[in-house]
């Protein structure tokens, strides 16, 4: 049962989380050249990788899995919004 319950809490944060990475990339990030480089995404899932570790220790349902995953999911969804804004802007 725990299991079940903590997947189920991973998984939604890694959905909201991909889902708000690409939305603030594609709003806010729009016209920022340093987003639509090819290490833009990894540079930003491993720092929300390294800042989710610490707070997953104290936290009884989540562990190291989840902290991975929100990074990955982050760095997916910079590189959705960067995709986006590419095939959405003129001259590229």
């Amino acid at each position: 049962m725990w299991f079940l319950l903590s997947f189920l809490a991973s998984t939604v944060l890694a959905i909201l989380a991909y889902a708000q990475a690409r939305n603030f990339v594609t709003r806010r990030l729009r016209y920022v050249d340093a987003v639509q480089s090819a290490i833009a995404p990894w540079i930003a899932g491993a720092a929300v990788a390294v800042i989710c570790l610490p707070i997953v220790a104290f936290l009884p349902l989540v562990g190291v899995g989840t902290a991975l995953t929100l990074g990955l999911a982050v760095g997916a969804g910079v590189a959705a919004g960067a995709r986006e804004v590419r095939h959405k802007l003129p001259g590229y």
